[in-house]
């Protein structure tokens, strides 16, 4: 049942328009570090189609892995490619997505994201019931028009009373 050895997510992938607003974005925003780059990285033959289902005449400008505190890494890619696609999907889109950052003072981030220009969709929302009650998270947008998302359960959340299996959470600074 499932992938033999699984131990976890270990990082997140995102492609960006700019690398190095990217960059700025998430080291002085967000609060990563920048741990290493590579590239640039191309192909004359098939090997970006066959290792990255990718257009064959791909390039890979630069990647670049942060660490964001506890959990997954983030790695982002900045490439050139003729058949890339400038839109983002939005999270109702078959492949949306966002990333969710869980911080211990929602308040304090969401007033932070503002502080530097950042839109912040709405105001933060609290469940108060059913499974997730005791989490509250709010939603915002990248430089690049990527949603991303700040959770908080500092007491946790309440189907963690009865449940044999909690989700995982970075520990809090």
């Amino acid at each position: 049942m499932g992938l033999p050895g699984l131990a976890g997510a270990e990082h997140i992938g995102i492609t960006v328009p700019d690398l190095e607003a990217a960059t700025r974005f998430f080291v002085d925003v967000i609060g990563c570090k920048v741990v290493f780059e590579l590239g640039p990285f191309a192909s004359d033959d098939d090997w970006m189609q066959q290792h990255l289902g990718v257009d064959p005449r791909s390039k890979i400008n630069k990647l670049r892995m942060l660490k964001c505190a506890n959990g997954p890494a983030i790695e982002l890619f900045e490439y050139d490619a003729k058949d890339q696609k400038k839109a983002i999907p939005k999270n109702s889109d078959v492949g949306g997505h966002h990333v969710g950052f869980y911080v211990s003072d929602l308040d304090a981030a969401v007033a932070h994201l503002r502080k530097h220009g950042v839109q912040v969709l709405g105001e933060p929302t609290a469940m108060n019931e059913g499974p997730s009650a005791g989490l509250r998270w709010v939603y915002f947008v990248s430089p690049w028009g990527m949603t991303m998302e700040l959770v908080s359960y500092p007491r946790g959340m309440a189907y963690e009373a009865g449940a044999k299996e909690v989700l995982w959470r970075p520990a809090e600074p």
